[in-house]
């Protein structure tokens, strides 16, 4: 089982990882830790897969949202069950044993904590969802339940990178007409008119910009990595009817 973790999220009281897609139980496009209910992946061999994921994090109860490519938080004071959360992109809690999971296939999944608060949080950071404000809907909500700002800590996890994310001008132009500064995470691509777009830099730079002083970028590539991670990208340029989804998951202990 591949299992990373921010090194600034290592600590007391706290588990975490991004896991990858090995150590499960699924099969065929979906092998083998697909954590995804929505991927079209059998449903059993997805909840065994999570409950590997929560065997590691310590056994308590993990929960993913009903991600939509917003900039929609939510605050867990309760588990739910798998499939059934609420529409959103980011979640926080400060109640211990319920693991936050994120489910991404080259988005950004980016896990918060404020050690001495006790309260942590889960962002699934899409372009859509990074430049309409979820990173920062996810502090906020932090902060709501006694987080501060200048002590969370963040880790963006396995994402696609610059080199494999190639997109079309108008893409480029959402970002810089929202902000002229934007154009520093675009180069140009190898087809005419078209550029590579830096999300894991774009994520880091919210956070800094909404006040996270520790950042760290994990920089591992969803698409060049196949035997590690799934990929939506990589499954669409190879005409895959599916693809699965590798989890992120954050959960105070004690």
């Amino acid at each position: 089982m591949l299992i990373l973790r921010g090194p600034n999220l290592s600590l007391p009281g706290l588990a975490h990882g991004f896991f990858g897609r090995t150590g499960g139980v699924s099969t065929g496009i979906f092998e083998s830790l697909n954590c995804g209910p929505g991927s079209g992946g059998d449903l059993e061999k997805v909840a065994e897969n999570r409950r590997r994921v929560s065997a590691v994090l310590g056994g308590g109860a993990l929960v993913t949202l009903h991600q939509i490519h917003s900039p929609n938080a939510v605050t867990v004071a309760q588990t739910w069950d798998m499939g059934k959360g609420p529409q959103a992109d980011a979640m926080v809690t400060a109640q211990p044993n319920i693991a936050l999971g994120i489910l991404t296939a080259d988005c950004a999944p980016i896990l918060f904590a404020d050690a001495e608060a006790r309260v942590i949080g889960a962002a699934h950071a899409g372009w859509k969802g990074a430049i309409s404000g979820v990173i920062e809907s996810a502090i906020d909500a932090m902060e709501k339940l006694g987080a501060g700002r200048a002590r969370i800590r963040a880790a963006i996890g396995p994402c696609i990178s610059q080199a494999n994310y190639e997109v079309g001008p108008e893409f480029r132009e959402r970002f810089v007409s929202a902000d002229a500064a934007n154009a520093r995470f675009f180069v140009g691509a190898d087809t005419q008119d078209h550029f590579r777009f830096d999300l894991e830099g774009f994520a880091a730079a919210r956070l800094a910009a909404a006040g996270v002083r520790d950042v760290a970028s994990l920089s591992a590539c969803t698409y060049a990595r196949e035997a590690d991670f799934f990929s939506f990208r990589r499954a669409t340029h190879r005409k895959e009817s599916a693809y699965g989804r590798q989890i992120s998951a954050i959960m105070l202990t004690g």
